[in-house]
């Protein structure tokens, strides 16, 4: 009996971690193509507003760091951080790359 009992917990063990990891609702995702591609062109369109958030806060951050930097008006690095930072503005107003 002791042998059934151990068949048995480990049955169960297993019934739960399947709850958990519910993989039944995995199987029903993949064998519908349009809740799959659905899902996936939600979880991407979030991913890629991510992104963008993300650079744009990244890079203004950057342009702020670069604008003060370029106001302590530096003996040697000072002109071409000015220079950088009229670059990317020139380049963020449309107006295309200034050498």
């Amino acid at each position: 009996m002791a042998t059934a009992d151990k068949v048995q917990h480990q049955v169960e063990r297993i019934a739960n971690h399947l709850e958990r990891v519910q993989l039944a609702e995995y199987v029903q995702l993949l064998n519908s193509p349009r809740k799959l591609i659905v899902s996936n062109l939600i979880a991407g369109t979030a991913r890629g507003v991510g992104i963008a958030i993300g650079v744009t806060i990244f890079s203004a951050t950057i342009v702020y760091v670069l604008r003060q930097i370029g106001a302590l008006d530096l003996p040697i690095i000072g002109h071409y951080i000015a220079d950088l930072v009229e670059s990317v503005q020139a380049h963020m107003s449309g107006g295309g790359f200034y050498y």
